[in-house]
């Protein structure tokens, strides 16, 4: 995967990753989980607007709206009690959200497979992330054609 390819916020926390040893990585994911952004005001009263991620063992939710100059907003919930989630989670919201469409959905389906992260948790979680990553673009897919 090369980082043309890649939206910089993404090709930086990659390389952030790569950058570290295994035991580092995996608190560089529990920092990212520390960072999940909060869901604005006006969701906290709706989560049937949110898809689980069935992919994910712990409930995570994701919500993706597109507005009219095709700008992507991602918004996640992921228990406190699941990090390593919660951090997958986070990494994508903060490298997918104010994005294109078009950019979102060329993030190649790999990605999480890339951070490096294999060696540090079980690859079910790897998995939950890729399939985080499939349910966001099919929402986007889904938003741009309504």
């Amino acid at each position: 995967m090369t980082s043309t390819t890649l939206p910089a916020r993404l090709a930086e926390t990659r390389d952030d990753f790569l950058a570290l040893g295994v035991r580092d990585r995996l608190q560089l994911l529990l920092e990212f989980s520390n960072e999940l952004p909060e869901l604005p005001e006006r969701y906290a009263d709706h989560p049937d607007l949110f898809e689980r991620v069935e992919e994910c063992q712990s409930p995570v939710f994701i919500f993706v709206e597109v507005d009219e100059a095709q700008r992507v907003h991602l918004h996640a919930t992921a228990p406190a009690e699941s990090p390593t989630t919660r951090g997958f989670a986070s990494i994508l919201v903060q490298g997918l959200d104010g994005l294109s469409a078009d950019d979102v959905l060329d993030v190649p389906a790999d990605y999480p497979q890339s951070l490096g992260l294999n060696e540090a948790v079980s690859p079910l979680r790897v998995r939950g992330m890729t399939g985080m990553l499939g349910r966001i673009k099919r929402q986007v897919r889904q938003r741009v054609a309504a």
